[in-house]
């Protein structure tokens, strides 16, 4: 019988991938892709017998036609790939070139002048500028355009990710475009003097969608328990691991649990716009916040969780008990995990933090910086397991099944005050609050086509 159950579950989960990483393929935030996976994860709550609702919100789709960079290595320009980051405006067709600057995010902002980066093509070792003064700074120094090599992961293919929005709304934002570690290597060795960038399209306003789906428990008061993953990739990858392989978890721990009339409610909760640093889980914190504040006592998220090699990842935001709990229904299961208690706000699961509703993120990982896939067009169906991903899913229904009908929570249903505080400021920083984010500056979308154009 466990065979056969384990079995079917493969079977719903591979259905998931292959839909979602396969036919659809590439999700972009506000795009036709994350549409159609939102309305297939829609039908497939439906046919389980879940109450289900579809709640839509404004993002800036990346909606890019053509990339083209090129450096100046021994007086011959050499071509190089790229990706426009997203919330990072176009060259609006236009080629732009200027003297290469080397920068070191490390160390060079503890400069008191960062002049030398004015009308320079600025080469950033590093996929992000986490601090929010040095990215100002950064600003302020008026570079022409920016390279960033993500240093996390030493390929030789471009990573696909995004500006912070919150940043890019406060201080603005040039022409930035993630590049190739290796290639950072051939510029220095090759002494690169120069770089002309050229980028076709860039951000345009849309709308992308949450997709809820609800198991109504016995008993309202009991509380609510959140299963959370997002659909939408990054540019130009299937997002097989990053993240179809969240959403085929959560859609089976929904058909799994379905038939059950549990004591609390479980709402499952496909994301949209996650790679735009989580828009849709503050979008949905926010429209909801009185609901999760009351009655929310638990988030679990899984991203990134399918990788066929190497090993998984738990990271707990909700106490010592919390984790206990898990591992109780874990060990007797083999699955085994590394242990984090980091604040993390590139998930899901962090705005429910800043609601106080205590958090775990279940991954997996495959090298020492994390995903050596991560957000690359090689992000595909060969590179999952459905064993794996089915492995966590046992471990997971045991534990959501028993959590959601104990009379008492085996763990403290609030954060506690220290986490909240140091979640609502990263909130506040990364997010904007409660309030949320100011509308994009119009001089960073893409202009809007005529009929006559």
């Amino acid at each position: 019988m466990a065979s056969a159950l384990r079995a079917a579950s493969e079977q719903a989960i591979e259905q998931t991938l292959s839909e979602l990483a396969g036919r659809i393929g590439v999700r972009l935030a506000g795009s036709d892709g994350e549409r159609r996976a939102a309305e297939w994860i829609a039908d497939r709550f439906a046919l389980m017998q879940l109450e289900t609702c579809v709640e839509d919100f404004p993002v800036c789709e990346r909606a890019v036609s053509a990339e083209t960079l090129a450096l100046k290595m021994d007086g011959t320009w050499r071509e190089f790939p790229c990706s426009l980051f997203g919330a990072a405006p176009g060259t609006r067709g236009k080629t732009l070139e200027g003297k290469v600057e080397i920068l070191a995010p490390a160390t060079d902002f503890q400069a008191a002048d960062l002049s030398r980066l004015k009308g320079k093509a600025v080469v950033c070792l590093g996929c992000h500028i986490e601090s929010p003064e040095s990215y100002r700074r950064l600003m302020a120094a008026e570079p022409l355009f920016l390279l960033m090599g993500d240093v996390r992961y030493p390929g030789n293919l471009p990573l696909a990710d995004g500006l912070f929005p919150q940043y890019v709304r406060r201080y603005g934002a040039v022409p930035t475009v993630n590049v190739a570690y290796q290639h950072l290597w051939e510029w220095t060795l090759g002494k690169a003097s120069r770089a002309r960038l050229k980028v076709t399209g860039g951000m345009r306003p849309s709308r992308s969608e949450n997709v809820i789906g609800i198991l109504r428990g016995r008993d309202p008061a009991a509380g609510t328990l959140y299963v959370g993953a997002h659909h939408d990739t990054q540019a130009g990858s299937p997002g097989a691991d990053d993240n179809a392989s969240g959403v085929a978890v959560c859609l089976e721990l929904a058909r799994l649990l379905a038939p059950l009339r549990l004591r609390r409610t479980i709402q499952f909760i496909s994301f949209g716009a996650e790679e735009q640093l989580s828009v849709g889980a503050a979008a949905y914190v926010r429209r909801h916040r009185r609901e999760i504040e009351l009655r929310g006592k638990l988030i679990l998220n899984f991203d990134s969780c399918g990788t066929a090699l190497g090993w998984n990842k738990l990271l707990c935001n909700g106490g010592a008990d919390l984790e206990r709990c898990w591992r109780s229904f874990a060990a007797p299961r083999n699955w085994y995990y590394r242990l984090s208690t980091e604040l993390s706000p590139y998930g899901d699961h962090f705005p429910f933090l800043a609601a106080g509703v205590p958090a775990i993120w279940v991954a997996r990982a495959n090298c020492a910086a994390g995903n050596f896939v991560h957000h690359r067009a090689d992000d595909d169906l060969a590179k999952v397991s459905v064993e794996k991903m089915a492995e966590g899913v046992q471990v997971a229904a045991a534990f959501l099944a028993a959590v959601a009908e104990q009379p008492r929570l085996p763990f403290r249903a609030k954060l506690a005050p220290e986490l909240t505080a140091a979640a609502t400021a990263g909130w506040r920083e990364l997010f904007g609050g409660w309030r949320g984010l100011p509308a994009m500056p119009e001089s960073l979308l893409e202009p809007v086509a005529s009929e006559e154009d």
